[in-house]
């Protein structure tokens, strides 16, 4: 079953992001490509309940996860604090959250705070943190940014494996990636 979106609009003052968009979210990988300013985060931002659409169609009653642009991580917390943050009993959740970790190549640090994390490693750490969390709907927005390269085909792996039977969104503005996570392409 796939999740429509119909006749969204969103103008911030003058200045109108989405007009009439329409886009039909399938089961599985879907990747949103456009130009910086095409309205892709404005999007996800309002299908999941961070911005109020001026009109339009959104579903209801879905449970998301987001990793967003930016990290933000508490940065007084260790990587391991931060991945079981959004989970409903954190103490639960540790040994699975210590298998992300690890898989993301974290062994070293799941117990470093997140201010004494390198920028890649604090981006895969939000990556585990939005695989962990109980969704419905996953959005990566520019999931990959950041990362070296030697390292982002293992993420974007870890990411598939996670994600299997689940809606995925990821925006990205590279073609490669949206390329190697397959599924469907919209360009907006």
């Amino acid at each position: 079953m796939a999740i429509e979106i119909k006749s969204l609009h969103k103008s911030f003052g003058d200045k109108k992001v989405l007009e009439d968009f329409n886009i039909t979210i399938e089961h599985g990988m879907n990747c949103i490509m456009g130009a910086s300013g095409s309205g892709k985060t404005t999007f996800v931002n309002i299908l999941t309940g961070l911005l109020e659409a001026d009109k339009g169609k959104i579903p209801e009653s879905l449970d998301f996860s987001m990793v967003f642009q930016e990290d933000r991580l508490l940065e007084w917390e260790t990587a391991l604090a931060n991945v079981t943050f959004v989970t409903k009993e954190p103490k639960k959740m540790q040994e699975k959250a210590i298998k992300l970790l690890n898989q993301a190549g974290l062994s070293d640090s799941i117990y470093k705070k997140a201010r004494e994390l390198s920028g890649g490693m604090k981006r895969r750490t939000s990556i585990c943190r939005g695989l962990i969390a109980d969704y419905d709907v996953i959005v990566l927005d520019e999931p990959f940014k950041g990362l070296d390269e030697g390292i982002k085909p293992a993420i974007m792996d870890m990411v598939k494996e996670h994600t299997k039977g689940k809606y995925v969104i990821i925006i990205t503005h590279d073609p490669s990636e949206a390329e190697y996570m397959g599924g469907q392409k919209v360009v907006v």
